[in-house]
């Protein structure tokens, strides 16, 4: 099979949704199909095709975490995928290259798949100011109503994206299938423990301390702000409970700032931006991950957090049930108060118990891989390719 992935991000830029389709790649060439991956450049000038990537002319949106967003419209990229002639067209973004791809698969009489990545609601600020919010979280529902509309199969990382499309008035089956992790990668055993060690003191921390970490964009939605007010309302200099905050955003500032002015500075450290290949001895080096986000559909972060032995503090989320279980690969808490109080528990469990603990961790979504994921949406694939065929032969016989 011939699958084309529009996708408005992909490598050297790393986030969630890149490592999604990146490893979606893998496990469908794995599996013997071949992948075209159409995505947006603004260092390009014109349409080029390196390998299997096809790079689009963008313009660099700075507001919008500095996103390349291409027209969608492109007479060049229409007779590249023609010539590609994929079987089937799967998006991954809402933008121009996504846009783009809803309509080629419109023109080329392609099945069209797409996966929800991002809670747009969570979303709305970069945007919009509190006056017109609502006015543009109106908008972000007809156009995400209008994408499923269009598409023969919708899928997402959680049932957070059934919820947001069932807000959207969208009916169509969603089909749940978690983000993959790349276990291989993201192995403690691969790790020098000596420079994750080494690492630990570069942060100031002891070998008494117990390091929590959250790898992700800064912004307002991953909620760190009220990490940081709760860590310290709560947290004390010798109860030996440490925070470090591994990635960059708009929100970086804003972050030093509040851990200068709540005076935690021996408490909680900016690491910075990571690169995503440099990360295995960063996790090493703590202790247990914590996220209090409610934006995440299944972050990626967490589970490769997970994939190195890390037990997960998470703020309960309804909607994420299941991703978090309670003694399994982590607990989850309520407010604040339930925070700190986990905190002091995994800080008190036995060193032998918490290798346990984060042993569970790993096991716990170690499945959670490439080719499974592949596999998975495969049969999204195959499903939706034999409907639109019968659809159209019914449609011959009529006529």
């Amino acid at each position: 099979m011939k699958i084309a992935l529009f996708t408005e991000t992909y490598l050297p830029v790393i986030n969630g949704v890149v490592t999604h389709v990146k490893t979606l790649k893998e496990g469908l060439e794995e599996l013997g199909h071949k992948v075209l991956i159409v995505t947006a450049d603004s260092t390009v000038k014109k349409h080029e095709i390196d390998g299997d990537v096809m790079y689009c002319p963008a313009v660099r949106i700075r507001k919008i975490y500095n996103y390349d967003v291409a027209s969608p419209l492109s007479a060049k990229r229409l007779k590249h995928i023609r010539d590609f002639n994929p079987d089937i067209i799967h998006i991954h973004n809402e933008f121009g290259i996504g846009m783009s791809g809803i309509l080629i698969a419109k023109i080329l009489k392609i099945p069209l798949v797409y996966t929800l990545h991002t809670m747009y609601d969570d979303y709305v600020y970069y945007v919009a100011n509190k006056h017109s919010a609502k006015f543009v979280t109106s908008l972000t529902h007809n156009y995400a109503r209008a994408l499923a509309s269009a598409s023969a199969a919708i899928t997402g990382p959680s049932k957070k994206v059934e919820d947001f499309f069932r807000k959207c008035g969208v009916k169509k089956h969603i089909n749940v299938i978690p983000n993959p992790v790349e276990a291989d990668i993201f192995d403690p055993a691969l790790v020098d423990r000596n420079y994750a060690k080494e690492l630990r003191r570069q942060f100031g921390f002891t070998d008494e301390d117990t390091v929590f970490c959250f790898c992700g964009r800064l912004g307002k939605e991953k909620n760190i702000s009220w990490l940081l007010n709760e860590w310290a309302h709560h947290v004390k200099p010798d109860d030996r409970l440490k925070l470090l905050i591994i990635g960059d955003g708009p929100f970086y500032n804003k972050h030093e700032s509040e851990i200068r002015e709540y005076g935690i500075s021996d408490l909680a450290v900016l690491a910075g931006k990571i690169e995503h290949d440099s990360l295995p001895p960063y996790y090493a080096a703590c202790d247990a991950y914590i996220t209090a986000s409610l934006s995440d559909t299944n972050s990626i972060s967490m589970l490769e957090g997970m994939a190195m032995k890390l037990p997960v503090l998470h703020i309960r989320d309804e909607l994420n049930a299941g991703q978090v279980v309670d003694g399994v690969n982590g607990y989850n808490y309520n407010n604040g108060t339930e925070m700190y109080e986990l905190l002091k528990k995994l800080r008190d469990m036995p060193a032998e118990k918490l290798a346990e603990f984060g042993e569970s961790a790993r096991n716990s979504i170690i499945h959670a891989n490439s080719a499974n994921m592949a596999r998975d949406i495969l049969n999204i694939y195959e499903s939706v390719i034999r409907v639109y065929a019968f659809k159209r032969r019914k449609r011959r016989r009529l006529l």
